[in-house]
């Protein structure tokens, strides 16, 4: 009976058109949108991208990245082209910023929304009937199916929740980084190939490959070769596993594909080399490329496991169901089958590890490079708990030891969560740029809140443990998670930047009031540069990281004879290393740890 009912829910939900986009825009608004604009650019990687971006619609330059009068060639430009259409359409500020990633997430989240769905659709056979006539302008269905596939419905649901519910895709989803457009790009062409990998009528078929090579060729434009390297290896990897590699080598419409991903891709590489010579090589192949994978960059390393505790973390709690879910597919042996609708499991871990392993061997290590392979792990995971779903309905009464462990893992890790939340306002303090956070977070009272949650949720897994509910685990992580975003996460959010980043705004406000014509600006601190103040005073800045270099930039000054005063965006700590007396400079404004102070070059 409850089989029965629980099924009806799922057939209705289905038949209700509205309920899929409800859905995805309750997961994408609460992640990736609300309050995505109510806090500033976040330093030190984010300003880079807003303000490359906004330097384009100064210069009109839309072919060579600056920032603070310097080249940047870290990444191709299609984030920033989307940035500063952004802004010429909304204005210059955080939420523009923003909403190239926000919506990249979101459509990830539609996209393997719209996968799932259409493979658990029932199409019918054509042994069974001849198939109704389809509009040869729509977009095909994914894949091929007979009707009598025992696929779970709800399958497009327990994937896009944890794809969306996580700390990782929360992070990269709301701020102007490159990566969750990557991510897009990265996953889609997967996906695409998935769906055309399924499909029987060539035309159909052809039009998914199409897509792929487009979205290898966006991400090309958005991170560079990685974005056709790594899914061409997954790909190539799922063929030679199933045998299907000649099969698909003459399917390929390789012709339309390279032509398109050449002619969307290549322009702006040959315009940059045109435009910058060797240096554009050097810097972006050589250096954000081959050296990032062979050398330590930019002090970022990290032992051989650090992507895995990156994916525990980040993906957590969904992430104490991988092993349990990687076991699955190897127990399945989907790679012997021909059917090649049931290889999604395989690809999905062929794709996980992968990107995992592809990194791990990269000598730099950067939180970021795990990112594309979440949706990875979240396909694993919703089809685990599929499984499950099925197996408990036809056997309600077999133990799962897999479901078993992974409810009593996740439920110390909910224990855990709520000793961490109390104690947090002890470890917050570290970062010299916010040394008053502890204290903000602990008068917000986000501790109470934190152990609310995760003490709530540690009690229901309890409940669902003694009670050997254990499919309510799901539901346990999507509510836990929901409220500690909505609550804790976003919440601690808005306190980060009124401690670290709304101090520089306000002094970038002062600056651009009292700076002279002429007047150099120097921001002088003994931590990380502060890029975001070249974003809001909107003119380069000399960035100095030790107190002994500020004398030394003064003398220059002063031997150059070009100007009167300067302008130094400073901290009391670091004026009083620098060794410079008080009548040396007068004291303007002052906001949060910092000093904004004039000093006369005679």
């Amino acid at each position: 009976m409850g089989v029965s009912v629980r099924s009806a829910r799922v057939k209705a939900l289905q038949a209700n058109r509205w309920v899929p986009w409800i859905w995805i825009g309750l997961l994408g608004g609460l992640a990736f949108g609300y309050g995505l604009g109510c806090t500033g650019l976040l330093d030190e990687t984010e300003p880079l991208f807003a303000e490359a971006a906004r330097q384009m619609t100064v210069t009109g330059d839309w072919i060579t990245p600056y920032f603070n009068g310097v080249t940047r060639f870290d990444k191709p430009p299609l984030i920033y082209w989307l940035m500063a259409i952004a802004y010429q359409t909304i204005g210059v500020n955080s939420w523009a910023a923003r909403l190239p990633s926000a919506l990249a997430a979101t459509a990830l989240v539609g996209f393997i929304f719209y996968i799932a769905q259409q493979w658990v659709k029932p199409v019918r056979s054509p042994s069974v009937e001849p198939p109704a006539p389809q509009d040869e302008t729509a977009f095909p269905a994914p894949l091929d199916r007979p009707s009598s596939s025992p696929i779970d419905p709800a399958l497009p649901y327990l994937i896009t929740a944890p794809l969306a519910l996580n700390l990782q895709m929360i992070f990269f989803g709301r701020t102007g980084y490159s990566d969750m457009l990557l991510n897009l790009c990265f996953s889609g062409s997967i996906l695409a190939f998935w769906s055309g990998y399924g499909q029987a009528e060539p035309r159909r078929r052809n039009r998914w490959y199409i897509l792929l090579w487009i979205l290898m060729a966006l991400g090309i434009l958005t991170k560079g070769p990685v974005a056709i390297v790594l899914p061409g290896a997954i790909i190539a990897l799922l063929l030679l596993l199933t045998g299907q590699w000649r099969k698909v080598w003459q399917e390929m419409p390789w012709k339309w594909g390279i032509g398109l991903l050449v002619a969307i891709a290549l322009p702006w590489y040959i315009l940059a080399y045109l435009a910058n010579g060797q240096a554009f090589i050097d810097a972006f192949f050589g250096f954000h490329n081959v050296a990032r994978f062979t050398q330590v960059v930019n002090k970022h390393s990290g032992p051989w496991y650090y992507h895995f505790l990156m994916v525990l973390g980040g993906f957590a709690p969904w992430s104490l169901a991988l092993p349990a879910a990687i076991a699955q597919v190897i127990q399945q042996k989907p790679w012997r089958s021909p059917d090649r609708q049931q290889h999604l499991g395989l690809l999905a871990l062929i794709w996980f590890s992968t990107v995992l392993g592809f990194f791990t061997i990269a000598q730099t290590k950067y939180i970021t490079y795990s990112l594309p392979s979440i949706p990875a792990a979240a396909i694993l995971v919703g089809l685990w708990w599929s499984q499950q779903r099925q197996s408990s309905s036809s056997k309600p009464q077999e133990k799962n030891f897999g479901q078993i462990i992974t409810l009593a893992v996740t439920g110390l890790l909910a224990i855990v969560m709520a000793v961490a939340a109390w104690l947090c306002p002890n470890w917050l303090n570290g970062d010299p740029a916010m040394p008053n956070l502890g204290q903000q977070v602990a008068a917000f009272g986000l501790p109470s809140l934190g152990v609310a949650i995760w003490g709530g949720a540690a009690i229901a897994i309890l409940l669902a443990f003694l009670f050997q509910k254990y499919r309510r685990l799901w539901t346990i992580n999507l509510a836990a998670m929901a409220l500690f975003i909505a609550l804790f996460v976003l919440p601690l959010l808005g306190l980060v930047d009124q401690e670290r980043q709304l101090p520089l705004r306000q002094l970038a406000t002062e600056i651009r009031q009292v700076q002279t014509p002429g007047e150099p600006l120097i921001m002088a601190v003994n931590f990380f540069e502060k890029p975001s103040l070249v974003f809001y005073t909107q003119q380069p800045i000399v960035f100095i990281t030790r107190s002994v270099k500020l004398r030394p930039e003064l003398e220059q000054l002063r031997q150059a004879g070009t100007v009167k005063s300067a302008l130094v965006v400073t901290t009391p700590k670091t004026l009083e290393e620098a060794q410079i007396s008080t009548d040396r400079y007068q004291s303007l404004a002052t906001a949060g740890v910092y000093q904004l102070v004039r000093f006369s070059i005679s």
